[in-house]
């Protein structure tokens, strides 16, 4: 079974304009994200995905395979199945190119089910929200789950409605950066025509929930903070300098 991750980017980020290229202690962000993304021993390749000249020529500078995508995609899943055309993989791993906190074991996390179960199509990490601020965040997108572990939405809109004593008893889940494609799930995910939520909510998503397709959720420990605006840089900056994984690379 032949695994392959694929990091989308572009610049034309409505939010963050350019932000692959940001630097981030030393290295540009989509170097970080690739960087941590290759150390997954699981991972046959790595490769990133755009449309821009600017990211292609970064990329291929720190030692990366770059595939070039049109510029018509809204949806990075789009841009991913098309980059996915030119490469052997049962398994498409999609890391988002500003998810520069991610690390190797959370792409095993969300793989594992995909090898035990050859009628699962779709995987998801999710995680646990613990700040108002954060459930509040429509940066943030928010699952609900049924009793098997499976995805009923996703929406940037604060759910579940709060318990009296707030997110300690509240199920209140978000999704996380690594979303995971068997080949033929993929394929089938870029023919359906997208639809009505995923457009509102702008959730990748909700594509295959509104066309009845299963996204299994997988929990993870791991707390990642994704680069949306610019002073997101700092709190990232942060962090990294104490983490143990940026000695690997």
């Amino acid at each position: 079974m032949k695994i392959v991750a694929i990091i989308p980017a572009r610049m034309g980020s409505s939010r963050f304009p350019g932000k692959p290229l940001t630097p981030i202690l030393g290295k540009t962000m989509i170097e970080h994200v690739y960087q941590r993304v290759a150390l997954c021993e699981q991972l046959d390749e790595t490769v990133i995905a755009t449309c821009d000249e600017e990211i292609r020529q970064a990329a291929e500078a720190f030692g990366a395979r770059v595939i070039m995508t049109s510029d018509d995609h809204e949806r990075a899943s789009d841009r991913v199945a098309e980059a996915a055309l030119e490469l052997e993989a049962d398994i498409i791993v999609m890391v988002q190119g500003d998810e520069p906190m991610i690390y190797p074991d959370m792409i095993e996390a969300a793989v594992a089910p995909l090898r035990d179960n050859a009628e699962l199509g779709c995987v998801n990490l999710s995680r646990r929200i613990e700040s108002l601020e954060e459930y509040r965040n429509p940066d943030t997108i928010k699952v609900v789950n049924d009793l098997q572990g499976n995805a009923l939405y996703m929406t940037r809109a604060p759910v579940p409605t709060l318990t009296a004593a707030g997110l300690t008893d509240t199920i209140a889940l978000k999704q996380v950066c690594v979303i995971v494609f068997t080949r033929s799930e993929l394929e089938l995910y870029t023919r359906l025509a997208p639809t009505p939520l995923e457009r509102f909510e702008s959730v990748d998503m909700l594509r295959l929930l509104e066309h009845g397709r299963t996204v299994h959720m997988v929990p993870t420990d791991r707390d990642t903070i994704a680069v949306d605006h610019p002073n997101d840089v700092l709190r990232v900056e942060k962090l990294l300098a104490n983490d143990a994984l940026m000695a690997s690379y």
